[in-house]
């Protein structure tokens, strides 16, 4: 699974203090408040940044991100290596969690009904550690071009949303919450295309050994076995429902993380023009919390979806003629009810809620790790 990320930060008393904003800015000097507060609110919580000017320079949009503190030059090599590096040992950690569900979601028999930790400790007893990290490698390495498309969709999108929210007559925290769910559609969309293919082949990989699976030497064996007999068309299985349910989960995984960040941090004493500034701690511990709430949300909302899907994608030999969504669920329900749906949830919403907030943490570490020195 990739990681498609992208966070706000910051406390209500900002807008701009939810989502980081790439500007182009001209051959002007221009004063920061138009870039950085907006409102007696945002004065008042990045007052500092108010008073100063920007010096004279030509940006393009993406060399300039905004914080509750002003503008900030981004190193944009540093944002992706960085990024690469952090992400690939996160998306490490959260892999197990993910075997395990596809495992459990493709099985047959009495695995299918095991409990998450059950399967785990199986998988290990007959295949060891490199059982649980099946198809690491080939997610790790084969995200990264995909992560900088989504990165860079989603940024310009969140920024696009944000600023054409402010001709609709809606609060602070209807603004925010349509702006990162725009930017989560748009990221998601874009990256379909790629993921879908990389989905089929890791997944392929995950589950080999399973009684009915194929086994394969690597993921170029899967991509040669799958398109000779299917041609291309095979590692796109199950690109309709991912383009018709991705987008909107993505949707609403940020939705539903701009609005429990607004509702902690009102809950906290911010806004209303306070002058209280949230120390380093309280902002990890608000956009971890937030993080984990809307992973909670998305997996319960989107793990039938995701039964289906997967079940399309691997599966070859489920039921008679060409695989289909339609078809996969009617066999699914005939064979299990409603209850089928939900294989694998308990490793699902593991991974979700640890991935909303370990991602929230890790990419706010990123930017401030990119930043350029002052000049």
């Amino acid at each position: 699974m990739l990681a498609w990320v992208g966070a706000p930060a910051g406390p209500p008393a900002s807008a701009t203090a939810y989502i980081y904003k790439f500007h182009t800015l001209k051959d002007s000097t221009v004063p920061a408040e138009r870039v950085a507060a907006r409102g007696p609110e945002c004065q008042s919580w990045g007052g500092e940044a108010a008073s100063t000017q920007v010096t004279r320079r030509t940006l393009r949009g993406s060399d300039v991100i905004r914080n509750r503190m002003g503008p900030l030059w981004l190193d944009k090599t540093k944002f992706h290596v960085i990024g690469a590096i952090l992400f690939t040992a996160q998306q490490g950690v959260l892999h197990p969690t993910a075997v395990v569900k596809t495992r459990m979601q493709v099985a047959e028999g009495g695995l299918s009904h095991m409990s998450g930790f059950v399967v785990f400790r199986k998988i290990l007893r007959s295949d060891g550690i490199p059982g649980v990290f099946r198809g690491f490698g080939t997610s790790a390495v084969g995200a990264l071009p995909g992560r900088i498309l989504a990165l860079t969709s989603l940024e310009i999108s969140k920024e696009m949303a944000f600023k054409y929210s402010e001709h609709f007559d809606m609060s602070e925290a209807s603004r925010i919450a349509v702006a990162n769910g725009v930017a989560g559609l748009v990221s998601s969309t874009f990256s379909s295309s790629y993921s879908v293919p990389l989905d089929v082949v890791c997944q392929r990989l995950m589950v080999q050994g399973l009684p009915g699976m194929q086994t394969y030497r690597g993921p170029f064996d899967v991509i040669n076995k799958v398109v000779r007999s299917e041609g291309l068309r095979g590692l796109y299985r199950g690109f309709g429902i991912t383009l018709l349910t991705q987008s909107p989960a993505s949707a609403l995984w940020w939705s539903s993380y701009g609005g429990a960040q607004h509702a902690i941090w009102r809950s906290l004493g911010y806004g209303n023009g306070t002058q209280k500034k949230p120390s380093h701690t309280e902002l990890v511990a608000v956009q971890a919390t937030a993080g984990t709430i809307a992973g909670a949300c998305s997996s319960i909302i989107t793990t039938p979806i995701d039964t289906i899907k997967t079940r399309l994608q691997v599966m070859d030999n489920y039921g008679s003629g060409r695989p289909s969504v339609m078809k996969t669920t009617r066999l699914l329900l005939r064979e299990e009810g409603w209850r089928g749906l939900y294989r694998g949830f308990g490793p699902r919403f593991l991974n979700m809620s640890l991935w909303g907030t370990s991602m929230i943490v890790t990419y706010e570490l990123i930017k401030r790790l990119s930043v350029k020195p002052e000049q």
